[in-house]
């Protein structure tokens, strides 16, 4: 199937890792040239390095997405480079484990600067040129944890919901001019974010990582924790010219933890 991204440029945040590189390592793979950014170079260089080995184009930028200013740095970035952003993928790692009464008012601060308001920044740095072509697609990257709360997880409970919240907003004012936005949620996947939680979690109930992980697949009617590529390849199709009436949708790749109904 020719999902039609040659050269659509693509901008994936925190993709230097996780899900992150593997949403551009599938972007590339389809012949879009991809920007990713983070934090640290060396594992952008080696990202970057390991997509060219393929044959792929890729070109990373240092940023940190809390900071302001930096996601309009990386979409300044990608259209010099590339010279436009036709997919933004937002991103960014998770924010820390924790209950009501363990967080500070800085805590929620930077959380919110991570979560909610890089996606709000990436998205007004590309928006405009995105309306100008009359093509575009965005996807935010957020977490089961929108739509099923996570116990001892009150930070990405709540942004990630007001991430979700904003795509389905943006989604509406973007359609007309040829512009999808969707939300995806990842569950349990085999990433160093998962890794952290289940080394937090195990301290807290002192038991082993392993142990939480054990408990966390036996939760998942797959029996399984997810792989990476598993998600990317969701991402890439709903990137595609064959998701262009896909719209507005927050999708869960979680084999099939979530309870929910809708």
């Amino acid at each position: 199937m020719d999902l039609g991204l040659r050269d659509r440029v693509a901008v994936v945040a925190a993709g230097s890792k996780g899900l992150g590189r593997a949403v551009a390592e599938e972007l590339a793979a389809e012949g879009a040239p991809v920007v990713i950014c983070a934090r640290g170079a060396e594992a952008l260089d080696e990202t970057c390095e390991a997509i060219r080995r393929k044959g792929g184009r890729a070109h990373g930028v240092v940023a940190d997405v809390s900071e302001p200013g930096s996601a309009a740095r990386v979409v300044g970035e990608a259209i010099e480079t590339f010279g436009s952003v036709d997919i933004l993928v937002t991103n960014s790692g998770g924010p820390p484990a924790g209950r009501i009464d363990t967080l500070t008012n800085d805590d929620w601060d930077r959380a919110t600067r991570v979560l909610l308001m890089s996606a709000v920044e990436f998205v007004r740095a590309a928006l405009p040129g995105m309306r100008a072509r009359r093509w575009g697609r965005i996807i935010n990257v957020t977490s089961i944890a929108a739509k099923q709360p996570i116990d001892g997880l009150v930070l990405s409970n709540s942004l990630r919901a007001a991430v979700t919240a904003f795509g389905r907003t943006l989604a509406n004012e973007a359609a007309g001019d040829g512009i999808t936005v969707n939300n995806l949620m990842p569950g349990y996947t085999r990433t160093e974010r998962v890794v952290e939680l289940s080394e937090h979690m195990g301290r807290e109930r002192g038991e082993a990582p392993d142990a939480v992980i054990r408990r966390w697949e036996a939760e998942i009617p797959m029996r399984r924790i997810g792989e990476p590529w598993e998600f990317a390849a969701l991402a890439v199709f709903l990137a595609s010219d064959r998701a262009s009436y896909i719209t507005g949708q927050t999708i869960a790749v979680d084999g099939g933890w979530i309870k929910a109904l809708m």
